[in-house]
């Protein structure tokens, strides 16, 4: 399920480091408000035996603003999209959100104007296409041509030969953290934008925006929509286009 602000700002852009980066803090901010103890339990442990954060978000996006060389593009009415596939952490959300007429985005102010909620759709048939509008970030194995490991950092994109397995795992983990069927698939890869890099924390994690065929149990199909595909939903990565 999500959550989809409409919000209007004055701001002419945004420094691209605050793209992404004011999300995952904004959501802790609304659980903060709306379901403390919630926010709490997911802030020092995360949710079920894999301790994983099952939200995500989007970036802000202003379709009518004038584009800025250099900077990430706002002003006027845009669409902020936050979700989870737990519902009681979409309900603290709306509580948070609840009186809230101004909304801190790393520094700039929106101001909200409505606040829908959108359920995910049906996915009865089991098969799904999905794409997302932010990159999707993935670590492999760290290990060079020889199997030794190289590297911890071992961002992986999605051309590359490692990324559908480890992609898969990641989908399955999701499942099981909320307590869905993990027998889910990845069909096929069947477009991937071009390489993004964002700072959200310590440095900076590359990946690209994918579209991918999935199959599986409806209701895996519709916590995935709701959460995000790959790693690092929380803070933006991987959020799936509604």
């Amino acid at each position: 399920m999500r959550l989809r602000l409409t919000v209007r700002t004055t701001a002419k852009s945004l420094n691209w480091e605050n793209v992404l980066r004011p999300g995952r803090g904004l959501i802790y901010d609304l659980l903060a408000r709306g379901a403390p103890q919630l926010g709490e339990r997911l802030h020092e442990h995360g949710w079920g035996q894999t301790g994983m954060t099952p939200f995500g978000h989007s970036a802000p996006v202003f379709p009518s603003a004038r584009r800025h060389r250099g900077t990430y593009a706002v002003g006027g009415t845009g669409v902020l999209e936050i979700g989870s596939p737990l519902p009681e952490v979409v309900e603290g959300l709306a509580k948070g959100l609840a009186g809230q007429s101004v909304l801190d985005w790393g520094g700039t102010a929106f101001r909200v104007e409505t606040v829908d909620v959108l359920p995910p759709p049906d996915f009865v048939s089991g098969t799904v296409l999905l794409r997302t509008s932010t990159p999707v970030v993935m670590k492999g194995s760290g290990q060079d041509e020889h199997g030794r490991r190289a590297t911890r950092q071992a961002w992986v994109l999605p051309t590359e030969p490692e990324f559908p397995t480890y992609f898969e795992a990641n989908l399955r983990r999701k499942a099981a953290t909320v307590g869905v069927d993990p027998d889910v698939t990845v069909q096929a890869i069947t477009w991937v934008g071009p390489k993004r890099s964002f700072s959200v924390g310590q440095g900076y994690k590359p990946g690209a925006a994918v579209e991918a065929e999935l199959r599986g149990a409806p209701e895996t199909l519709r916590s995935i929509w709701s959460w995000g595909l790959g790693q690092a939903n929380a803070a933006g990565f991987g959020w799936v286009i509604a």
